[in-house]
């Protein structure tokens, strides 16, 4: 098995250099949203076939998972209350998928669906009464849902981000918007000829707190009561405070 792993390694004929230009971001109390850029290139080799000379790349971004609701509302007896709802398992909190044209250009649908390229592709893990299963990219919870995140700019998709600068350099950006959640960001690269895929590599940046705000989250995380007990003091205070300041004499 090691040395069909070794050949199989071997035979490669191209791999991927790549690297972010942070790998830090820090989120300060006054922060607006920036934009990474990923950059890189695609090494060739002597078993390169001399013919291949244009690629593909799809690159995705995931950001930390977690567990959410979509709700459905309905307007009932002049109000608008919640009818229904979805938890989704587990999903990415940030997901971004860029390549430098549309999808159904580079790949047959079913590479799309083994590749998870695009957001219609990406298994988004939902409970349906007591079963856990994705469904199909047009079901009115996950086509709200992932039009939610996308009004807040945290989920996107472009087919026209990633450029190629020479046939073997490559950048795209990443925009960060102001809400981005806090956490460790997966970047995967895919690189693709001919429909198919060729090689594949993965990097990672993380975007942490500092400052008040980070002080303020490790405590409600790591002393949850005191936390607590200051919350409500500070609101009883401030209660008080404008009491003093509307009352009528």
């Amino acid at each position: 098995l090691l040395l069909v792993l070794m050949l199989g390694s071997a035979a490669r004929a191209e791999r991927l250099i790549v690297s972010v230009s942070n790998h830090r971001v820090t989120v300060t109390p006054n922060y607006s949203g920036e934009e990474l850029v990923l950059f890189g290139s695609v090494e060739r080799d002597a078993t390169t076939p001399a013919d291949r000379t244009a690629y593909d790349l799809v690159v995705t971004v995931m950001g930390p998972r977690a567990d959410m609701v979509t709700r459905r509302k309905e307007r009932k007896f002049g109000i608008w209350i919640n009818t229904d709802s979805r938890q989704f398992l587990q999903v990415p909190t940030y997901l971004a998928i860029f390549s430098n044209r549309p999808i159904d250009a580079i790949a047959s649908p079913e590479v799309q669906r083994r590749q998870q390229l695009g957001i219609n592709n990406v298994v988004l893990t939902q409970r349906v009464g007591t079963d856990y299963a994705d469904v199909v990219p047009n079901d009115p919870f996950r086509s709200a849902f992932v039009r939610l995140r996308a009004q807040h700019g945290l989920y996107r998709e472009s087919s026209s981000a990633v450029t190629f600068l020479t046939p073997t350099l490559f950048r795209t950006g990443i925009p960060l918007p102001a809400e981005v959640p806090i956490g460790t960001y997966t970047v995967e690269i895919k690189l693709f000829a001919d429909g198919q895929l060729v090689t594949r590599t993965d990097t990672a940046f993380e975007i942490v707190k500092v400052g008040f705000e980070q002080f303020v989250a490790t405590t409600s995380r790591q002393n949850g009561f005191a936390y607590g007990l200051a919350t409500v003091a500070m609101a009883l205070m401030t209660g008080w405070m404008a009491s003093i300041v509307f009352r009528k004499d």
